[in-house]
């Protein structure tokens, strides 16, 4: 087989998807790629991690418009390049999104193979994956798109499997894939347990570029079209490449696996023992933890009484249980989740019916995070709105109007720089000044300390809409928060 020294691997990270069965920690604004929900970092900032340093180039993220400021920040708090940064419009599964990184490491890094891996994941074992990955390499320069297959240890039913096929050659640790299978029920999930020979799909794929836009053009030539054109057509600005929305929003959306790892006879499968999880539920998190003498996980300010088997979580609040045993409770600054540890699943319709009610809190977090730092919400009432506004240094928000409501500013620690109207001032420590509806305004940061103030709202309407940008750092437009 093809030798694996001096190989480089272009590392792409999918960052897509709402995670809505870990509401209310996760939220579609904020999915739960961007938390620190297994560790001290966010699941992105873990994968990144893993996937750098030799092979490794630096990675190429893929994701949703909406989340490019968080990923480009998360990034850069651990202090790692990025290679590039996808922005899709719209949501097309991974068969568009793995032909995207396909053709941009084709040109970018010629020889070089693709890694292609979810950012929601957690891999407790790193060196065991880092180790598949060399493994799996030889066969992936042979033209062959390998999937790393996890070793199933009980009957999962919210998993796709993969059953293997012959050894591609004698002594190799990779399979072909004899036949992928859907989601099984559980009688025939402990069947396959039972039997052997079948894998967890872990959703992540090592290939050449011109293997795998190879096998597009033979199986999804459709996809690979309106992929290509969309690239073509795509604009940037910052570090930021966006695809063409109108193009890309052509795309038939489908998955890899559908696309091509079913109809190929190039795929193969190397089992990868490595701590992996998918994070589907709060229950897996309950599962892949540490547990105290009553089989308890218990995160943040809690205080248990005899409680055994449970996950409770807290992000604010002093949450307190007795007399429970094998639930989950998670505790936000402006929701609460109690449910029965098997029923994690129901999660998803909860977020469903906050939809369907036109809830905010299945969006977005009291704390919301922007280019220029954040904003929390501490009150709000008929006609106002109370914020605690925080600006990065040598940050600035948008040279902005709004038709419905006014502002009132108090600077708490910092300074701050007003654009009001013709006039430019500064603010400092105890101070405050007025924005009148319908005001021409921008507030600044010129300081090396973060800017606090507290943001008071009145008007007609408050939404985060009411918004006209005439001039913006950040290349927002009305409606892009």
């Amino acid at each position: 087989m093809a030798d694996a020294v001096g190989t480089r691997i272009v590392p792409v990270i999918l960052s897509g998807g709402a995670g809505t069965r870990l509401w209310p920690m996760s939220r579609s604004a904020y999915p739960k790629q961007f938390l620190p929900l297994a560790s001290g970092n966010s699941l992105l900032q873990d994968t990144m991690l893993r996937l750098s340093g030799l092979p490794f180039t630096g990675p190429m993220m893929i994701c949703n418009e909406a989340h490019r400021f968080v990923v480009a920040e998360q990034a850069r708090a651990i202090g790692l390049a990025t290679d590039a940064i996808v922005l899709e419009p719209i949501g097309r599964n991974t068969a568009p999104a793995a032909t995207v990184a396909a053709l941009l490491a084709r040109d970018a890094h010629p020889g070089a193979l693709v890694l292609l891996a979810p950012s929601d994941h957690v891999i407790t074992r790193p060196e065991v994956f880092r180790q598949v990955v060399m493994d799996a390499i030889p066969a992936a320069l042979e033209g062959r798109i390998v999937t790393f297959g996890i070793i199933p240890d009980k009957a999962e039913t919210g998993f796709g499997y993969i059953k293997l096929g012959e050894r591609v050659a004698k002594g190799s640790k990779l399979h072909k894939v004899d036949r992928f299978l859907e989601k099984p029920d559980l009688n025939t999930a402990e069947r396959l347990l039972a039997d052997g020979g079948h894998l967890w799909n872990g959703g992540m794929f090592l290939f050449q570029a011109e293997s795998f836009l190879a096998e597009m053009e033979r199986y999804a030539p459709e996809i690979l079209d309106g992929t290509r054109a969309a690239l073509a057509a795509a604009t940037h600005d910052f570090d930021f490449t966006r695809l063409d929305k109108a193009l890309f929003e052509q795309v038939k959306g489908e998955s890899i696996d559908y696309a091509v790892m079913e109809r190929t006879d190039k795929a193969a499968v190397i089992a990868a023992d490595i701590g992996w999880s998918d994070l589907g539920a709060w229950s897996t998190l309950w599962d892949i933890s540490e547990k105290d003498g009553s089989g308890n996980v218990s995160r943040g300010d809690v205080l248990l009484h005899d409680v055994s088997g449970s996950y409770v979580r807290s992000e604010g609040p002093l949450v307190a249980v007795a007399g429970m045993e094998d639930v989950l409770v998670i505790a936000t600054d402006d929701a609460v989740l109690v449910a029965p540890r098997d029923r994690a699943q129901d999660v998803k319709a909860v977020v469903e019916t906050l939809k369907a009610h036109g809830r905010t809190e299945q969006a977005y977090h009291r704390l919301v995070f922007r280019p220029w730092g954040s904003y929390q919400g501490l009150d709000t009432g008929d006609r106002h709105q109370v914020k605690h506004i925080v600006v990065k240094p040598g940050a600035r928000l948008s040279l902005q109007m709004h038709h419905h409501r006014a502002e009132h500013w108090i600077v708490v620690r910092g300074t701050a720089k007003v654009t009001r109207g013709e006039d430019s001032f500064l603010l400092r420590e105890n101070e405050s000044t007025y924005i009148p509806l319908g005001t021409i305004h921008r507030l600044e940061n010129p300081g090396i300390l973060p800017l606090h103030l507290i943001e008071v709202q009145s008007g007609a309407y408050l939404g985060e809409d009411d918004i006209v940008r005439f001039e913006d750092n950040y290349g927002r437009q009305e409606q892009d928060q």
